[in-house]
């Protein structure tokens, strides 16, 4: 029989190690949830963690100083291999700056992840779409999972769970070479992954331009406008559709004006586990984005700018460029605070206008997790169709005064 020590020893021990399990469990969800407030990312450091830190990076192996491959530049048309990571693991940090003379060379590099030899990439979009910089242009801003720094510093924070392996690959789809890709990649090496953690899943698309149903209108106020009628979404834009199970968790839009007045009067539909009709309908396009009131070029503005920006942890308008022919602008929603589940089928859309009518350029990519693998991508549109171009597509050429 064991003495009284020897219990409290053993009942210790196993308090202790269910303690590390649940700890463990717990910071592990915690990052996997895409949680980005600064209270639950600090209440779960105090938590002992399981797992190893790992990073991957552009650094100079010889230890001299060419950290960003200077000496061997990405060719144009070269596909380069920047991770091979053996699981299983969790992406949880990519950190990115290019040097290269291209012009849009945003929308020309490719960024394509693949998981577990799956020899469809789970992730592919154009690098700058990919952090928000869909129209090709650097700004900075700072969102929950991604966010770009000064001065060209791309960052994401989505965690991407592996179970044997994980690939990396960078396109170069332009004409000039890219002199040098820094990088860093951190993902924590684990022994053992739940079986519930789905795949990191990103789609682009694009639509240069939307084919709104008219060209004779003067104001989106019109009334054969405003009394057409959209129930069923079939002429919306689509941002992704997936079989699942899964979960989406948000999207980052840009947006060039083709035609003048307010770009946003489309409300967002959302068809889970039905193809037919949305189970979830919005009411137009900035009150999905989480902003009102046109963001400020409804002529309500009570804080005095004419173009207001924000850029927050779930939503943000970082670029508002006004509502005349030619405004660029850029909005996105994460729903890291309660993404949208499906069991066997989604399909996230907008309206471009109300029930269709506008013309604009829409270029999005979308951000969920499932469990595998995506069977109903888009091909990627060629790299010429990438950049973004304005189309004649009559309608109002001036918003309000």
């Amino acid at each position: 029989m064991k003495n009284s020590y020897s219990t409290f020893r053993d009942r210790c021990q196993r308090h202790y190690k269910r303690s590390v399990l649940l700890a463990g469990a717990l910071s592990l969800i915690i990052g996997l949830l895409g949680v980005s407030s600064s209270a639950q990312d600090l209440s779960s450091l105090p938590f002992q963690k399981a797992y190893t830190q790992e990073r991957i990076s552009s650094s100079d192996p010889s230890g001299g100083n060419d950290d960003g491959n200077w000496k061997n530049p990405i060719k144009a048309g070269e596909q380069r291999a920047i991770a091979e990571l053996t699981g299983p693991g969790i992406i949880t940090h990519m950190w990115f700056t290019i040097a290269t003379p291209e012009r849009y060379h945003l929308k020309k590099i490719v960024l394509r992840i693949f998981w577990d030899g799956d020899p469809l990439p789970a992730v592919e979009t154009p690098i700058g779409d990919f952090f928000g910089l869909g129209l090709g242009e650097y700004f900075v801003y700072e969102s929950g999972p991604i966010s770009v720094g000064s001065q060209k510093a791309l960052n994401s924070y989505f965690p991407m769970p592996f179970r044997k392996s994980a690939r990396i690959t960078i396109t170069n789809e332009g004409k000039e070479p890219i002199s040098a890709f820094y990088y860093n990649v951190d993902w924590q090496k684990h022994e053992k992954l739940p079986e519930n953690l789905f795949y990191f899943y990103a789609e682009y698309r694009q639509a240069q331009p939307n084919q709104g149903w008219t060209d004779e209108w003067k104001a989106n106020s019109d009334p054969k406008v405003d009394n057409a009628k959209n129930t069923d979404g079939q002429s919306n834009y689509v941002m992704f559709e997936a079989e699942g199970p899964g979960h989406y968790v948000g999207v980052t839009q840009s947006v060039l004006q083709n035609q003048g007045d307010w770009w946003g009067e489309g409300d967002d539909m959302m068809f889970v586990d039905d193809r037919q009709t949305p189970h979830i309908l919005g009411t137009g396009s900035e009150d999905y984005y989480l902003g009102a009131w046109c963001y400020g070029n409804c002529g309500i503005n009570p804080f005095g700018s004419s173009h207001p920006t924000f850029a927050f942890q779930h939503y943000g308008n970082p670029v508002n460029d006004g509502d005349n022919r030619g405004a660029e602008w850029m909005v996105y929603r994460f729903h890291t605070d309660s993404p949208v589940p499906f069991t066997k089928y989604f399909k996230m859309t907008i309206e471009h206008g109300h029930a269709n009518h506008r013309s604009d350029n829409f270029y999005t990519v979308a951000y969920w997790y499932q469990k595998g693998p995506h069977k109903l991508r888009k091909p990627l549109p060629p790299v010429d169709e990438r950049i973004p171009r304005m189309i004649n597509v009559g309608g109002p050429s001036m918003g309000k005064p």
